[in-house]
């Protein structure tokens, strides 16, 4: 990472030099921003007399946000500015800013109609516009929003982190300016050692210019106790508050825990926010969902990577709904990804009482012996029998099933399995309530499924995950042959027929051609050993 000199910080937060700190969220989806208002929140405790400033650029029309950065940067004068980038979605299965990644790539792929495939082709170059447009501007923000901060201060610093960041950290540390702190994962420790002049050789960061330091993003989280933000205080240095809260539908977001202990091929959680899994007290998360409920809130997301991670934190999750529940914090609905292996009869009742109105499971495929493949740790059969008790507890909400096929050694047999195991699912919740969500994975950097690919062929050490030029976009959207035609086909007949219910048409579809296996079937895995399932994705 470069000499200890690069990070011995000699500007501290002292009477000497009054640190000003503007946090900016990038454009993106205006989804609440969590992260940089835990971090000034944070910063706020251990620096009462700080002056702070949050703006949140995905609040404004795209062509006032340049304007916007540099006309707050005038007025507000900071020493430090921190970005934030949500996500870089190159491959996402859900149309996005500009169309639908997923239709576009298949119909150049797969679609045997010449002017399906130029129509493709063309939505393809409209999100390829979009995608490079967006990191360019996002770069070009961050370069010009340190140059209008450093001609009022000339020792002015950035800082850049974020999720998109924490993934593509060595692609986006290439193109910034030199001097810039890159931060992985959480950011509290990394600024508060910033302000204090604390040397950062420890923190999971690096400066832009320098060596990164090697296996950064496997290194482990600092971790600390959370308390509940003070929300009287974010909204004397966030006037956009208010825009999210007044409209009444956003689910307004509530971190309970950080870290995943799991080991999903696919995933990058546990990478960026650490295996060891760190609860945050249930009086200040009770404490800081009052003060949201006071202001008008009634829709809450848990953020956590899962709600409740493993099965020994199933008491865990009973305390914070027994507590949300004693507070009397009524008529909210609250959602969350749950692995709904992970609960009993109590727990499921709580979870309705306190009005769990909606939530994700992320089991990828309906065939045990996949899931096991991708190493989820998830037993299938177990999920069902808790569904049955969300059911039994008085559950009558929507649930969104994610199926990522293609993933590893899919088959027909296989694809029979799990379209055995949805129609399952809609047999408990019903089948109007039972959302059946299609990906196809994007391929990500620092994942089992990268190095599955290098060993595969399917991609070389050195490629760029954030291209999104055709020949890498084939690969780099996960739904190697030879399935993979069978799946594009599919999806494309999918798309022209209803695309307004692109999973349930999916599902169909696949019943239709390949039929549906016992469900004991799918339930089943083969005993693999040690070796075989080490060798599965490597």
């Amino acid at each position: 990472m470069g000499s200890a000199s690069s990070f011995e910080v000699s500007r501290g937060f002292s009477s000497q030099v009054e640190e000003r700190v503007l946090l900016v969220r990038l454009p993106c989806n205006p989804i609440f921003p969590i992260g940089p208002i835990y971090l000034a929140d944070h910063l706020h405790k251990c620096f009462p007399d700080l002056p702070q400033r949050i703006l949140d650029l995905a609040a404004l029309p795209v062509l006032d946000v340049e304007r916007v950065l540099l006309a707050t940067i005038d007025q507000f004068r900071p020493t430090l500015l921190v970005f934030s980038w949500r996500d870089i979605q190159i491959y996402a299965p859900v149309d996005g800013r500009t169309g639908n990644p997923l239709q576009h790539s298949f119909e150049v792929f797969y679609a045997s109609n010449p002017l399906r495939r130029l129509r493709g082709a063309f939505g393809g170059l409209l999100l390829m516009k979009s995608h490079y447009g967006e990191l360019w501007r996002n770069q070009r923000l961050v370069r010009h929003g340190l140059r209008a901060a450093r001609r009022h201060v000339s020792h002015a610093r950035a800082v850049l982190g974020g999720g998109a960041v924490s993934v593509f950290y060595e692609q986006l540390g290439r193109s910034l300016p030199k001097g810039t702190i890159v931060s992985l994962g959480e950011g509290e420790p990394l600024l508060e050692n910033l302000l204090r002049g604390v040397s950062l050789n420890d923190q999971r960061c690096f400066v832009v210019g320098e060596p990164v330091r090697a296996g950064l993003i496997h290194e482990q989280p600092e971790s600390r106790p959370k308390t509940a933000c003070d929300y009287d205080y974010i909204s004397s240095i966030w006037p956009q508050l208010n825009w999210y809260l007044e409209g009444g539908d956003f689910y307004v977001g509530v971190q309970t825990k950080r870290g995943c202990p799991h080991n999903c091929c696919y995933c990058v959680y546990t990478v960026v926010e650490g295996k060891q899994v760190r609860l945050n007290p249930v009086k200040e998360v009770v404490a800081e969902m009052r003060q949201l409920y006071d202001r008008g809130v009634r829709g809450f997301w848990f953020t956590d990577a899962q709600f409740i991670p493993a099965r020994r934190y199933i008491e865990d999750a009973k305390n914070l709904l027994t507590a949300i529940k004693a507070e009397g914090l009524n008529g909210i609905r609250w959602a969350a990804y749950i692995r709904a292996d992970n609960l009993d009869a109590e727990l499921a009742e709580l979870m309705v009482a306190t009005g769990m109105s909606y939530f994700e499971i992320g089991i990828t495929s309906g065939s045990q012996e996949l899931v096991r493949k991708m190493r989820m740790g998830y037993n299938l059969r177990t999920v069902l029998e808790n569904c049955r008790l969300l059911v039994r507890a008085g559950f009558r909400q929507h649930v969104s099933v994610n199926y990522s096929f293609n993933v590893i050694d899919e088959r027909p047999e296989t694809i029979r399995q799990s379209i055995a195991y949805h129609r399952e699912l809609e047999r408990i919740f019903g089948p109007d309530k039972v959302e059946p969500a299609i990906f196809f994975i994007g391929l990500q950097p620092h994942t089992h499924l990268e190095q599955y690919g290098f060993e595969q062929g399917l991609i070389q050490p050195g490629y760029n995950p954030m291209s999104m030029m055709p020949w890498t976009a084939r690969k780099l959207l996960w739904n190697p042959e030879p399935m993979g035609s069978i799946f594009g086909r599919i999806c494309l007949e999918a798309f022209e027929t209803e695309p307004g219910n692109f999973g349930r048409t999916v599902m169909a579809l696949l019943e239709r051609d390949y039929g549906v296996a016992p469900l004991e079937e799918a339930l089943r895995a083969p005993v693999m050993g040690r070796a075989a399932l080490a060798n599965a994705v490597s």
